[in-house]
C-alpha cells in the first residue's frame, strides 16, 4: 500500500486505459479521483466498487475540450482530496480522418481534448504539485514515432504531447517530474474482431497485444520513479523499432 497516503487524478479513468491505471493505483492505497466526460455511468459503479473495497474514490465529470472544465476537474480533486500528487493525463479521443476530407471541427476538437487539456489540467495543478514533489504522466501514442496512414490530426496531437511531456518537464523542474507512456498494441478498439487484430500483433518485436495492465503498471513505475523525468516510454512489445 505505498500510496496509500498519496491523491491521484486520472482523465478518461472510466474506461479502457484510464480504468486500469485508476485501479492500479487504488489497489496501492491511493486516494483517487476518477474523470469522465460521457462514462458517467461506468466511473460511479467503478467507484461505488472502490468505496466497498475500503478504497477512497470520487467522480468528477467535464468536458477537457472546454479549458474552464479542465481546471475545475483540478479544482474538484483538491476540494474533495486536500491535495494532489500525481496528474494522470489519459483522456483522449482518436478517429479516422483521411487527408482531404479533415474538417476544421475535427481537427480542433482532437486537438482541443487531446493536447490543449493536458496543458491547462497541469498548469491548473503544478502549485500543489511543486508543494508535494509530484508527477505528471501523459498518455501519448507510438504511432508517433511509425505513423498510420488516415490519422494524421490525431498522431500529431499525439506528438504535442511528446514535446508538451518534454517542456514541462524543465519547466516544473526540480519539484515535478513529468513524463510520458506512448501504449502500442495494448487494448483493441472496441468492436474489433479476431482477424483484425492480428495485423499489429504481428508488428510488435513480441508478436503479440498487450494489456491495459502493462500500461498501468508503467504508470505507477513511473510515479514512483525519483531520478526519471523527461522520458517517453513505450509500450508496444518493441512497435517503435519493427
Amino acid at each position: 500500500m505505498r500510496w496509500h497516503d498519496r491523491v491521484v487524478l486520472v482523465t478518461g479513468g472510466a474506461r479502457r486505459l484510464g480504468r486500469s491505471i485508476a485501479l492500479a493505483f487504488a489497489a496501492e492505497g491511493a486516494t483517487v479521483m476518477i474523470h469522465t466526460h460521457q462514462s458517467v455511468a461506468a466511473a460511479a459503479e467503478m467507484v461505488a466498487e472502490l468505496t466497498a473495497a475500503g478504497a477512497r474514490a470520487a467522480l468528477v465529470t467535464g468536458d477537457l475540450a472546454d479549458v474552464a472544465s479542465a481546471e475545475r476537474i483540478v479544482d474538484a480533486t483538491l476540494e474533495f482530496a486536500g491535495t494532489l500528487d500525481v496528474v494522470v493525463n489519459n483522456a483522449g479521443i482518436w478517429g479516422a480522418t483521411p487527408l482531404g476530407e479533415v474538417s476544421v471541427e475535427q481537427w480542433d476538437a482532437l486537438h482541443q481534448t487531446n493536447l490543449r487539456s493536458m496543458f491547462f489540467v497541469a498548469q491548473r495543478a503544478a502549485p500543489v504539485l511543486r508543494q508535494r514533489q509530484g508527477a505528471i504522466i501523459n498518455i501519448a501514442d507510438v504511432g508517433v514515432y511509425r505513423p498510420w496512414r488516415h490519422y494524421t490530426p490525431y498522431l500529431v496531437s499525439k506528438g504535442g504531447v511528446v514535446t508538451l511531456t518534454a517542456a514541462l518537464a524543465r519547466e516544473l523542474a526540480p519539484d515535478v517530474r513529468v513524463n510520458g507512456i506512448a501504449p502500442g498494441p495494448v487494448l483493441p478498439p472496441d468492436g474489433w474482431t479476431e482477424d483484425r487484430q492480428h495485423g499489429p500483433a504481428q508488428s510488435t518485436l513480441l508478436k503479440r497485444w498487450g494489456t491495459a495492465d502493462d500500461v498501468a503498471a508503467a504508470a505507477l513505475f513511473l510515479a514512483a520513479a525519483p531520478y526519471i523525468t523527461g522520458v517517453i516510454l513505450p509500450v508496444d512489445g518493441g512497435q517503435h523499432l519493427v
